[in-house]
């Protein structure tokens, strides 16, 4: 893969509706909803996913694992996501890298588009997110009719499947 699209966690859960609302009730359950939305969305799209987390006013470690495919990392105390989000992205450009970073903070944008990665506000992607929701359940129901029709016709050779028309008719 030679896309990668890093996300600030907290900004796209404050931007999008569903996990906005979520926070308020569990903060790590709409961190895991947004890990699992974007697992299927790095997925179709062909992306690596790095979900990035504050952690810099917390005395918790910096720490980081691969879940779904997904990285998620949290910033240990004094480092902002948005420092760690430019280093990465400045790192992953200078390896030839094609770099989404995804907030709505207009100084990170200015500062990752300085890095010569393409910006994505909260709510583009989640636009985006939608429109490739609706298509891949229509991409993927489809096929999946299609896997499971077990036809006779589709087994038999065009001679039989005349002779059986014919005595189906007479």
């Amino acid at each position: 893969m030679n896309t990668t699209i890093i996300l600030d966690g907290y900004n796209v859960i404050h931007s999008w509706p569903e996990l906005n609302r979520l926070k308020e009730e569990n903060l790590a359950h709409a961190r895991d909803k947004l890990r699992e939305f974007m697992a299927g969305y790095g997925a179709f799209k062909g992306y690596q996913v790095v979900l990035v987390f504050d952690a810099h006013q917390s005395p918790a470690n910096a720490a980081s694992e691969v879940q779904d495919g997904v990285a998620v990392v949290y910033t240990g105390e004094g480092q902002t996501a948005d420092s760690y989000i430019e280093k990465l992205a400045y790192g992953l450009v200078r390896q030839r890298q094609t770099v989404y970073v995804v907030t709505s903070d207009w100084a990170e944008q200015i500062a990752v588009l300085g890095a010569g990665a393409f910006r994505i506000s909260s709510r583009e992607l989640y636009h985006d997110c939608m429109t490739n929701l609706q298509q891949m359940a229509s991409e993927y129901a489809e096929n999946v009719l299609n896997y499971r029709r077990n036809e006779v016709g589709t087994r038999l050779s065009t001679d039989v499947m005349k002779k059986l028309d014919k005595m189906r008719r007479t």
